[in-house]
C-alpha cells in the first residue's frame, strides 16, 4: 500500500490537472471563438493563449513526471528517463517565464504615457512586434533548456526514499552547477527581475497620472482607468505567483526540506497551483473572460436545480 503522502500529492495534482485542462482550454477557446468572428486578437490575447498552451503542456508532463517518480521509482530516477523527464519540464517552465515577461511588457507599453517618440512608435506598432517576442521567447527558453541534457553529473547523488512503508537508496543525477547558475540567470531570475521592473513602472504610473479625467460624471473609474487597473492586479499576481513558484523551485532543488515534510509539502502544492493560479488570475482579470464563466457556472447550477425540482408522478394501484 502507497504511504498517504504518495495518495494524497496524486490526488491534488489529478484535481488540479484537471482544473489546469478546463480553465485553460475556457480561456483558449473563447479567444479562438473570437477569432472565428472576424475578431482579430489583441496582442494581450495572442499573448495569454501562448501562456494557456504553455500551462497545460507543462501540467500534463509535470503529472505523467510524478506518477511515474511515485509509482516507478526505480525506473524514473535511472540516468536517461530522469534526464528526458527535466528536460521536458525545464522547458515549458522557462517558455512561460519569458511568455510572462512578454505579457508584462505588453501592458506596460499600453498603460503606461510616453514622450520619447521612439517609445510612442514601440506602443502603436507592439501587435506587429507580438509574435517575434513570443517566437524569441521559446527559442531562448529552448536555447537555455536543451542543453540540460548533456550537462547532468556522471557521480550521482544517493538519497533515501520512503516508497510503501520501505525505504530504498536512489541513485539521482545531478545538473552541472557551470549549466545551471547561467541558465537559471537567463531564463529564472532575469525574467522575475523583469516582470517585477514592468509592475513596479506599472503601478507608478497609475499613482503619478491618477487624476480627475479618469473618472466621469458621477465620480467612477472610466472604462479605460478600470482596463489599466485591471492589468495592473493581473501582472502583480502573476509576479506573486511567479516568485512563489521559484522560490519552492530553488528549495525542493537544494532539498531544504526532507520528503514527507510540512516545507516539502508546501513547495509541492505551490508548484502543482501554479498553472491552475495563472488561468484563474487571466480569467477574473478579463471581463470578457469572467463573464463566459460566470453564465457556464449559473448555466450548470441552473441545470442542476431543474433536474433536482422535477416533480415525481406517483402511481396509486387502486384494488
Amino acid at each position: 500500500m502507497l504511504p498517504v503522502f504518495i495518495v494524497a500529492s496524486m490526488v491534488i495534482l489529478a484535481m488540479s490537472t484537471l482544473m489546469t485542462v478546463f480553465t485553460n482550454s475556457l480561456i483558449i477557446a473563447v479567444n479562438l471563438i473570437d477569432k472565428t468572428m472576424s475578431k482579430n486578437l489583441s496582442p494581450s490575447d495572442l499573448i495569454v493563449v501562448t501562456l494557456c498552451i504553455s500551462n497545460i503542456i507543462f501540467q500534463l508532463l509535470m503529472l505523467i513526471n510524478d506518477y511515474i517518480s511515485f509509482m516507478e521509482t526505480t525506473l524514473y530516477f535511472s540516468y536517461e528517463v530522469y534526464v528526458v523527464f527535466t528536460v521536458m519540464l525545464i522547458l515549458p517552465i522557462y517558455s512561460n517565464f519569458w511568455f510572462t515577461v512578454c505579457l508584462s511588457v505588453n501592458y506596460y507599453l499600453q498603460i503606461v504615457i510616453f514622450s520619447h517618440p521612439f517609445l510612442i512608435r514601440l506602443k502603436i506598432g507592439v501587435s506587429k512586434l507580438v509574435p517575434q517576442l513570443l517566437l524569441s521567447s521559446f527559442l531562448v527558453a529552448m536555447v537555455t533548456g536543451i542543453p540540460a541534457s548533456w550537462n547532468f553529473l556522471q557521480g550521482p547523488q544517493d538519497i533515501n526514499i520512503s516508497t510503501c512503508n520501505e525505504s530504498m537508496e536512489i541513485s539521482v543525477p545531478k545538473l552541472n552547477i557551470a549549466y545551471l547558475l547561467p541558465s537559471n540567470l537567463i531564463s529564472c531570475s532575469l525574467p522575475l527581475v523583469l516582470v517585477g521592473v514592468a509592475n513596479g513602472l506599472i503601478i507608478k504610473s497609475l499613482v503619478t497620472h491618477k487624476h480627475k479625467l479618469d473618472r466621469n460624471a458621477n465620480g467612477e473609474l472610466s472604462a479605460r482607468a478600470e482596463g489599466r487597473v485591471r492589468a495592473a492586479k493581473t501582472i502583480s499576481c502573476l509576479l506573486f505567483l511567479y516568485l512563489s513558484f521559484y522560490i519552492s523551485e530553488i528549495l525542493m532543488f537544494i532539498d531544504a526540506f526532507p520528503p514527507n515534510s510540512p516545507g516539502f509539502c508546501t513547495c509541492l502544492m505551490v508548484i502543482y497551483s501554479y498553472s491552475p493560479g495563472q488561468s484563474i488570475v487571466f480569467i477574473f482579470g478579463s471581463p470578457k473572460l469572467k463573464q463566459v464563466s460566470h453564465r457556464l457556472f449559473h448555466s450548470k447550477a441552473g441545470l442542476k436545480k431543474r433536474k433536482s425540482n422535477t416533480p415525481k408522478v406517483l402511481f396509486i394501484k387502486l384494488s
